[in-house]
């Protein structure tokens, strides 16, 4: 196989680990807000970017913190 097309279907695996971690569990944003992630995105620019339930809008994913049970 290709290296490129590797290194693509790795990013996409990688892609698809960090929603099934994510997606469904409870977080507190660096600026306060909270909610549970509904969905992981792979923006070009920035990475990874999630979106809150409740919330209008997408984050970095490494200005979420896990909420305490």
């Amino acid at each position: 196989m290709p290296t490129p097309k590797r290194h693509a279907l790795t990013i996409l695996g990688a892609l698809d680990a960090a929603r099934s971690e994510l997606v469904g569990n409870a977080v507190v944003l660096t600026d306060g807000k909270a909610g549970t992630v509904e969905n992981v995105w792979l923006d070009e620019v920035h990475g990874l970017r999630v979106s809150i339930r409740g919330h209008i809008g997408k984050w970095p994913v490494s200005t979420i913190k896990f909420a305490q049970p």
